[in-house]
């Protein structure tokens, strides 16, 4: 599935009736409550109860990741997303900032992503003498292509129904699992920031005109309109 033509078609096909109805209405004074409303909505607190706004401030007062594995989360995040001539980066889509705000609201998240970062430091110094973050570009890759690619298939072998095949080094399965735990907290983070929608062509629901019922389907129906119906309707 070519998700970008998917959500450009589902864009460009939905009309919000919200949106039509708000567009004929006559502009008023805005009411006192109006600028709360504003700052709700641009905070994302607009229409949530007490107890969930309570909830996500001590979510986003605790602390989970060191500077130094936020520091790993963003070279990640960048080589996963890197910026290209379409859009900006994950770390540019703040990413990192979303990962660490997932890990604390979803706990089950914490020990394999603190476990898979130090897996990433352990082999970065097995092989490098330095941890992952001191490495140099290179190196980083080294690391990653052995992790990133697990699965190996041959067109011939899809043609006749064989499974797939794991191509794994020794030692490389909790550094495949951490990458792909990584990999889907970074695409989820960068495509729903607005570089992300940016990047898929998404634009939301728009208002547009209606035309009327096409030529083709009014002839096939023996049906026309009439001059008053195009002045009044269409």
């Amino acid at each position: 599935m070519d998700r970008r033509k998917s959500i450009k078609t589902i864009a460009a096909g939905t009309v919000s009736a919200g949106l039509l109805l708000e567009a004929c209405k006559l502009p008023d004074k805005k009411s006192a409550d109006e600028p709360k409303k504003d700052e709700a909505a641009a905070s994302g607190n607009l229409d949530r109860q007490p107890e969930e706004k309570s909830r996500d401030e001590s979510v986003m007062a605790a602390k989970f990741f060191t500077e130094h594995e936020l520091a790993t989360i963003t070279i990640l995040a960048d080589i996963i997303i890197p910026a290209d001539e379409v859009s900006g980066s994950a770390s540019e889509a703040k990413v990192p900032d979303f990962i660490d705000f997932i890990v604390k609201d979803m706990p089950q998240h914490q020990v394999p992503m603190r476990g898979g970062l130090r897996w990433l430091d352990l082999q970065s110094m097995k092989r490098f003498g330095k941890n992952f973050k001191e490495a140099d570009e290179k190196q980083q890759l080294e690391i990653v292509d052995d992790i990133a690619y697990p699965i190996v298939m041959d067109r011939k072998d899809i043609e006749k129904g064989i499974k797939p095949t794991k191509k794994l080094k020794p030692g490389m399965e909790q550094g495949v699992a951490f990458f792909s735990l990584m990999r889907n907290l970074t695409a989820t983070g960068f495509y729903t920031s607005p570089i992300g929608f940016k990047d898929l062509g998404y634009i939301g629901n728009r208002p547009n005109q209606w035309k009327g019922v096409p030529e083709d389907v009014l002839k096939q129906y023996g049906l026309a309109y009439t001059e008053r119906d195009r002045e009044i309707c269409i």
